[in-house]
């Protein structure tokens, strides 16, 4: 790490020895499965909702983000501003739901509803969704920490995972959650200590940034058009967020497992909007950087030319092809690199890896958890004793840490972080949510329910793979932008299957 002065260094290693401290301190308190996955229900609603913050809040967003505004304009923005909405929902319907029900697991209503069978499939979903977003965290975090640190990519996912994977074994879900409170802060400190750094980098600060923004084109939403399907419009991506934002409110372990770690039903609910009233402001802050840095780069071109020969030469290409999205994800890195003052930039790596953190850590502890819950005991040991619940727990979450890497290391190579998280996201969790909404709102029989779900997967499959068709069959590739597969995968569910189960009552009437 001779790239990093001793103060970022000592920033650093304090930053990761205090979250370790934080899974040794909680681990006193795990005796049993419940006071792992749950806190045995003692958690604060505001710290719960800074949890959830911290969980949106990930490297996707911290990389992710400013990289999309650099290389094209805010149209990702509206993935936020779908948040609401979706949050409305879950807080009057989903959070008394789940807490009412009593069970740890989101999937266990499914086979209460339709059998075996649907709680299988949505819990394998989850699990490659929780992998490919972990995975793409990893990545995201080693592609920062490289340009910082000139460490191998494998070698900085492998220390972090292994850093993450101790407190989160030692800690359970209560580590988990305060461990995201204090990584939040981290989180958004860091992004206006960057913002701050880019904008005083500018001859006339804001006002520039804004002007060269506004004859870019840099703040559009995208076009409000309502025949346009194939591109990401605004409407395209309000879609995408209300139906992913729905799934993760609803369906995602991630979010179902901390509404039973509230004191309260009321403050649960609460928590979910604690998340949105931060993350939509902040996740604006990370845009504006994106377009800050974009409007830097106009008035200082020496900056990134270095990198855009470094990635000419990774693709073989002539740097003058070369468009601002096709390095879009390594210009904030390469901004720290080489404005970053000592001592900041311990602060803000320190909040990259917060924001690689505190999504891992969630995810690792709920897919442990529905690995015990949904697997374990299910299929394996009904009868399991506490004491075994526990090395279950432990092995569990350890084993998808492992996982979670090896999709990391698997993504290297990757173009845009957010749209490959979102494309993948958008392929599991569509088959998630229209099982989930069937089963809620419908009274869709079993055998209904399967053909309806059948329907699905093969709409999704067609969805997702057409694009890879040759020339000749290109009439059979999707219409479609990718971000419409959950839109169109859940509706092919929900809507098979409540047309299904009408026709089946016309029949037998």
């Amino acid at each position: 790490m001779h790239q990093l002065p001793i103060i970022d260094l000592a920033v650093i290693a304090i930053y990761l020895l205090c979250m370790i401290g934080v899974g040794v301190w909680f681990s006193r308190k795990n005796r049993n499965a419940a006071q792992f996955t749950t806190a045995s229900g003692t958690i604060p609603g505001w710290a719960l909702g800074l949890s959830l913050y911290a969980t949106f809040l990930s490297s996707n967003t911290f990389l992710g983000v400013p990289g999309k505004s650099f290389g094209s304009n805010w149209n990702a923005f509206v993935f936020s501003l779908s948040m609401p909405l979706a949050a409305f929902i879950a807080a009057k319907y989903f959070v008394p739901f789940y807490r009412r029900s009593g069970e740890v697991s989101a999937y266990t209503h499914l086979e209460h509803r339709f059998g075996p069978w649907a709680r299988t499939y949505a819990m394998v979903c989850f699990i490659l969704m929780q992998l490919a977003r972990m995975g793409s965290i990893f990545f995201g975090v080693a592609l920062a920490l490289q340009a910082l640190t000139g460490l191998e990519m494998r070698t900085i996912m492998t220390v972090t995972g292994v850093c993450i994977i101790i407190y989160t074994v030692l800690g359970g879900m209560e580590a988990v959650i305060w461990t995201e409170v204090l990584q939040g802060i981290v989180k958004t400190a860091g992004a206006i200590v960057i913002l701050w750094l880019v904008i005083t980098g500018m001859n006339d600060g804001v006002k520039d940034i804004w002007k060269i923004g506004m004859a870019d084109g840099k703040f559009s939403l995208g076009s409000f058009s309502l025949r346009d399907f194939s591109t990401s419009t605004f409407w395209v991506v309000f879609l995408y967020g209300f139906f992913i934002n729905l799934n993760n409110f609803g369906m995602d372990q991630n979010y179902v497992q901390r509404y039973h770690t509230a004191r309260s039903e009321k403050e649960a609910s609460r928590s979910i909007w604690l998340c949105v009233y931060w993350y939509v402001p902040v996740s604006m802050v990370f845009f504006f950087i994106g377009t800050a840095l974009y409007a830097y780069a106009q008035q200082h071109p020496e900056l990134l030319l270095p990198l855009k020969q470094q990635v000419a030469a990774e693709r073989q290409v002539p740097v003058a092809s070369l468009q601002p999205a096709d390095y879009g994800d390594k210009v904030l890195p390469w901004f720290m690199v080489t404005k970053v003052p000592k001592g900041l930039m311990g602060l803000i790596v320190a909040a990259i890896l917060s924001a690689a953190m505190s999504t891992v850590s969630s995810g690792m502890n709920s897919t442990a958890t529905v690995f015990l819950k949904d697997i374990y005991q299910r299929y394996v040991d009904p009868k399991i004793t506490p004491a075994k619940e526990m090395r279950v727990l432990y092995i569990a979450t350890t084993l998808s840490g492992l996982l979670a890497i090896g999709f990391g290391i698997s993504m290297i190579g990757v173009k845009s972080i957010l749209d490959m998280w979102w494309e993948l996201s958008g392929i599991f969790a569509g088959g998630m949510l229209g099982l989930f909404l069937l089963g809620i709102i419908s009274k869709t029989k079993n055998a209904t329910a399967v053909t309806a779900t059948i329907i699905g997967i093969i709409v999704i499959l067609w969805m997702s793979l057409s694009k890879y068709l040759p020339a000749g069959w290109v009439n059979l590739r999707s219409p479609l932008h990718a971000h419409m597969i959950i839109v169109v995968g859940t509706l092919s569910i929900f809507l098979a299957g409540m047309l299904l189960s009408r026709l089946q009552r016309l029949k037998t009437s």
